[in-house]
């Protein structure tokens, strides 16, 4: 295949958040400076549109707005006996400076009751009454476009603090701006002592989107660079008990390099497989199997092979030097047979570059929100070499979890093995993941723990999962910080995935959902393209070379990377299948003009264009539409690469002249038409060959006559002494 342009990588998402009215961007400068106030009128809290989920808010201010974003300290877990901290980000959207602002800061008495009165109070719907203002700050003059954060910090002694039970507490801080009160909501969380549960977190180990079969030297370079997105995946994850969720197309694309690879990316791929942490592959290039379900398929698709990217020099075994002890290579080496020849190329298989370290075989992780009973049921009767399947599904895409509630983390959807994570959960800490600044990713996940604490509550004796949701790019302490968050939560010890899916299961009810329209269109062509350039890859000796790249290429457009990129997808898509076209298109037989036959027999030539990089092994197909014309019905061609390679088809003319035409098609071995057919006319004119025999014969005749006659005349005229006539 022709390679394809990659599209930009796209920033970071950002989604909102109702914990948060307005965001800003500025590095975290925590001012602590205790105050304490007397009650004041609660003010009605200005409500502010957000998802049903909360998520955390974008931070840039809307022009014209002053913006405030309150960030709890410590994940917002507030032990019994610790003070209370948070940071107030002021964010000026306005073209004027803001003048000092006192800032107050309000804290319920009553905890939360439940996790929708929690949903309620993050998205705005709830009213200042009933909190009591614990303490405020000044903010100082905020210039225009520009960003300032201070901090508010309630003493651990404060009457208002102490004695409190094990709850979610509501917690806001408001000022006063042009008349108008400006509010922010987020919580905080005091754990019950003794609570404890099992918790599972998977966190994505991906690359972006991309449209070629696998990443090239130059991108891998950049992706496992000291600073690259690759890198920071794993410095977020080391050292912590997460469950990796790996795309295999990334040790893959670094082994199949060999010797070429680069020294970041042989390193990275060792720190992968040395990771202790329990994982799992994804599909390759991360493809969304619900989207392969929709599109026809019975079981989502798996890679064809991937001997096409290897180039056996890269593979040659290197002698250490003596005295010196190798170093373990990243990419598996086969075992040596005794055939091996010494120095030549060692190629590993297909399982062995698509090796993550181990893992769970048979998991399927589909984009959010695209699943429903049939596809579940479907993916749960997969079993790949024996291992039955599991599916992760959000808790929002169930009956028991679509308003909200939590399901614990084991499901069973009629017979169907499920892992359920938590929406509410997953989607602060994610959003959590994305934030660079200290000061504003205290509000996503505040609401992580408030969510995770009534989903500890509300599931005894059972485990809960949450996930971080694929993004490749974010930074390694913001990844980190939101894996703190969820695996130190009070009381909470993180297992495994096979403690995950050993645990006892709850019956569950997928609800429905699909993917988009455009994306099931898109992978409808891909497929049948796909089984289109199969069919012509039998011309090959190894059809590999063209399947093969093939497949991944079309695994990587169905990424759920392209979820979020609906126009650039359709770009992708289109330039794929355009390349397909091409590569369709590159073996053929050109046009002829009429040919002359003159004759009872000869060769009609005709030509093979290839320009594939590779010779192709073909048929020529010739079927006369008259019987005065006999032809050979079958001729094999070998045509040479990037050439016109010329093919000779025997003929045979009866008796009888005229035009006659002659439908000729090129096939492979396999009987698979390549190329259009064509047809070619042969003017045929059998008798002129007797007609041409006779006259010749006369005329041979008729000159040996003149010469015995003219030999007779020189004779006699010679015994007479007389010159002969002429």
């Amino acid at each position: 295949m022709i390679p394809l342009a990659r599209p930009a990588r796209r920033p970071p998402r950002r989604r909102r958040l109702g914990a948060t009215v307005g965001a800003a961007l500025l590095s975290l400068v925590l001012l602590v400076a205790p105050t304490t106030a007397s009650a004041a009128p609660a003010p009605t809290p200005t409500p502010t549109p957000t998802a049903s989920t909360p998520t955390a808010s974008t931070p840039i201010a809307e022009p014209g707005d002053v913006d405030v974003t309150l960030s709890p300290l410590a994940a917002g877990i507030l032990r019994p006996g610790e003070r209370l901290a948070v940071s107030v980000t002021l964010t000026n959207g306005t073209d004027a400076p803001t003048p000092t602002l006192p800032v107050r800061l309000w804290l319920g008495g009553a905890a939360l009751p439940d996790r929708s009165a929690l949903s309620a109070w993050l998205e705005g719907e709830g009213a200042l009454d009933g909190l009591d203002e614990v303490a405020a700050t000044e903010i100082e003059s905020v210039p225009a476009g520009g960003e300032r954060t201070g901090g508010i910090s309630v003493e651990a002694d404060d009457p208002r603090l102490a004695g409190r039970e094990p709850g979610v507490y509501p917690l806001a801080a408001s000022y006063d701006l042009d008349g108008e009160t400006v509010t922010a909501v987020s919580v905080v969380v005091i754990p019950e002592d003794g609570a404890e549960t099992t918790l599972g977190v998977v966190v994505p180990v991906t690359a972006p989107a991309m449209s070629a079969g696998l990443l090239t030297a130059t991108e891998l370079a950049a992706l496992t660079a000291p600073t690259g997105a690759l890198t920071s995946q794993l410095d977020g994850v080391e050292g912590t008990p997460a469950i990796l969720a790996v795309d295999p197309a990334i040790p893959a694309a670094i082994r199949v390099l060999g010797s070429r690879a680069p020294a970041s990316a042989t390193e990275w791929l060792e720190r992968l497989l040395a990771l202790p942490n329990s994982r799992f592959a994804l599909q390759f290039g991360d493809a969304d199997v619900e989207v392969q379900l929709a599109a026809g398929l019975e079981r989502p698709l798996r890679p064809l092979g991937l001997s096409a990217f290897l180039t056996p020099q890269d593979f040659v075994p290197v002698a250490p030097t003596p005295g010196t002890t190798p170093t373990p290579a990243a990419t598996p080496t086969p075992t040596p047979t005794a055939t091996a020849v010494p120095g030549e190329p060692v190629l590993p298989d297909t399982e062995q570059l698509l090796d993550i370290g181990g893992g769970r075989d048979a998991v399927f992780w589909p984009a959010p929100g695209t699943t429903s009973p049939g596809s579940v049921a479907q993916l749960g009767g997969i079993e790949i070499d024996g291992q039955s399947s599991v599916t992760l599904l959000p808790s929002a895409a169930t009956t028991a979890g679509a308003d909200g509630g939590t399901v614990p983390a084991r499901g069973d959807a009629e017979g169907a093995a499920v892992l359920v994570y938590d929406s509410a959960v997953s989607d602060a800490l994610h959003e959590a993941s994305l934030r660079e600044e200290g000061s504003l990713r205290g509000a996503p996940l505040a609401a992580a723990s408030a969510y995770l604490s009534f989903a500890v509550a509300e599931t005894p004796g059972l485990p809960v999962m949450v996930t971080l949701d694929r993004e490749p790019e974010r930074s390694r302490v913001a990844l980190r910080a939101a894996l703190t968050a969820a695996t130190q939560y009070p009381g909470a010890t993180a297992v495994t995935l096979g403690a995950l899916a050993s645990s006892p299961a709850v019956t569950i009810t997928p609800v429905d959902g699909a993917p988009t329209a455009e994306r099931v269109d898109a992978a409808s062509a891909l497929i049948a393209d796909e089984d289109a350039l199969g069919r012509f890859a039998t011309i090959l000796d190894q059809p590999s070379l063209l399947t093969g790249p093939e497949r991944t290429e079309v695994l990587q457009l169905l990424s759920v990377a392209w979820v979020d990129q609906p126009d650039a997808a359709a770009r992708a898509v289109q330039l794929h299948r355009g390349a397909t076209r091409t590569t369709l298109g590159s073996v053929e037989l050109l046009p002829t003009s009429t040919i002359n036959l003159f004759g009872s027999g000869a060769g009609l030539r005709f030509w093979v264009r290839n320009d594939l990089q590779w010779p192709v092994n073909l048929v020529l197909y010739a079927a006369p539409g008259d019987l005065r014309l006999d032809v050979q019905r079958a001729t094999p061609v070998v045509a040479s690469p990037q050439s016109n390679t010329r093919v000779e088809v025997p003929v045979q003319a009866r008796v009888g002249s005229g035009d006659v035409v002659i439908d000729l098609q090129l096939r492979s071995p396999a009987s698979i038409a390549i190329g259009d057919s064509e047809r070619v006319e042969v003017s045929v004119r059998a008798e002129w060959e007797g007609v041409g025999i006779t006259a010749l014969a006369v005329l041979v005749g008729s000159l040996f006559v003149l010469g015995v006659v003219r030999t007779v005349l020189k004779l006699r005229a010679r015994r007479r002494g007389t010159p002969a006539s002429p």
